[in-house]
């Protein structure tokens, strides 16, 4: 299965361009590409070329053809930067549109072209009207899964879905979001970066959710210390990797649930490759390099992230503050950098490894463990599910940065900006890079 994401502000945009007009119009979309582990082929929209009216030879209500310097000149941009085209065209109405018999002749037209030019990977189209869309592989009649990414995940297009399901025992959360959200929950592929405090209590609430396909990562064993934070854990799981007791939890509620287990470091590019297979992504770590490396994946994969952190700070034995805070990362939002919560020489110091660090002169000791508490964490990671809830489906959760105050108490909503040739999140970064930019991570 090919499936195409795209940012939902370009999603937006190309609706507001294409739609309002009252001919049929048309666009071409430049994507990247990227392999999932998985069956899945991924197409990373990085560009839009809108048309102007000497674009086309002919337009009405319920036809378009492009002028053939128009196509050439979208065929050669694509070329010369190595990306895949989807052509897109608008039906009118009100209904799903769906592909015509003079659609199927011109995008053969449109594939043979390509071949001809010596550009024959994968390509696509895509129909839009004011009642969906519809996309396949370019001449195909092979179907194509259109995902949008920003402040929510929306899958718009979704071939063959199915439309019967089981769910009596999520009944009281259905009568909250439906069915439809229901269904959504249950497809999603989940990876937890992560398993301690906060990661093992988000894993048992997706769980409690529905969601029965995970990606489990952490490279850490069980220790005496954790057995009060970690859910599950147990005095005989010390010594045992986090990961094991994290998939024992999602065992005993799905026996049958797919879970991929890894014990491994996610600053090393093979662990973090797995990331990409992902359609959610908590990130659950405490250390920089760690949150550096999976924030990079949501940009380049557009996988919307949501990263949970947990601060109690002391001063001569006294609880000074007790914060959270909960950040949705990923197309159309701020990264960490934008955000100010990145520290490059803390970053620097995660990527060495152990010989690395025995010879830096500026490292000196280790980290002191820093104090955490389980009630604190649940109820991060609770306004983090809840984020989750508000992304993919209907409840109507609007804010994407909160930080909670314990001591006061307050919830409150902030906002940062995306940094111009922000080397991350922004268009000149690595923003729907896919395969195409490597990963800033060890490769070891």
């Amino acid at each position: 299965m090919i499936e195409l994401r795209i940012a939902s502000s370009d999603l937006k945009d190309l609706r507001d361009s294409l739609l309002g007009c009252a001919g049929e119009r048309c666009a071409v979309l430049f994507a990247t590409r990227g392999n999932c582990t998985d069956s899945r082929d991924l197409m990373l929209v990085r560009e839009t070329m809108l048309t102007e009216d000497d674009d086309y030879i002919e337009s009405g209500i319920d036809h378009a053809q492009l002028q053939p310097d128009f196509v050439a000149r979208a065929a050669k941009h694509a070329r010369l930067n190595g990306f895949s085209l989807i052509f897109v065209h608008t039906h009118p109405g009100e209904c799903l549109p769906k592909f015509s018999q003079i659609d199927d002749l011109g995008e053969k037209e449109l594939a043979a072209f390509l071949i001809r030019r010596e550009q024959g990977k994968h390509h696509a189209a895509l129909v839009l009207s004011n009642g969906g869309m519809s996309a396949r592989i370019l001449g195909r009649d092979e179907p194509v899964r259109v995902v949008s990414v920003g402040g929510r995940r929306l899958v718009e297009f979704e071939p063959g879905v199915e439309q019967n399901g089981e769910f009596t025992k999520f009944d009281r959360q259905i009568r909250a979001f439906g069915q439809v959200g229901q269904r959504i929950l249950s497809n999603l592929r989940v990876a937890v970066v992560g398993l301690g405090g906060t990661g093992s209590i988000a894993v048992q609430q997706l769980m409690y959710l529905g969601i029965q396909n995970f990606i489990l990562i952490d490279h850490d064993n069980i220790e005496i210390t954790n057995l009060n934070r970690v859910v599950g854990a147990t005095k005989d799981d010390v010594g045992h990797p986090k990961c094991e007791i994290a998939l024992r939890n999602v065992r005993q509620f799905y026996p049958d649930a797919q879970v991929l287990e890894i014990n491994g470091d996610v600053v090393h590019e093979s662990i973090a490759r797995h990331l990409v297979d992902a359609d959610i992504i908590f990130c659950c770590t405490d250390t920089y390099g760690s949150r550096s490396v999976v924030q990079q994946v949501a940009y380049q994969y557009f996988i919307p992230c949501i990263d949970i952190g947990t601060t109690i700070t002391t001063d001569s034995n006294k609880i000074r503050g007790i914060y959270g805070r909960v950040q949705l990362i990923g197309p159309d939002k701020p990264c960490l950098w934008c955000s100010e919560l990145l520290n490059s020489e803390e970053v620097r110091r995660d990527m060495l490894n152990e010989t690395e660090r025995r010879a830096d002169p500026y490292i000196q000791g280790a980290r002191m463990p820093a104090p955490s508490v389980i009630s604190i964490n649940g109820t991060v990671v609770s306004h983090a599910i809840t984020m989750l809830l508000g992304i993919v489906t209907s409840i109507p959760v609007e804010s994407h940065h909160v930080i909670y105050d314990a001591i006061r108490p307050s919830l409150r909503s902030v906002r940062f900006i995306p940094k111009d040739g922000c080397f991350i999140c922004s268009r000149s970064g690595v923003f729907g890079q896919g395969d195409s930019q490597g990963l800033f991570a060890r490769k070891d």
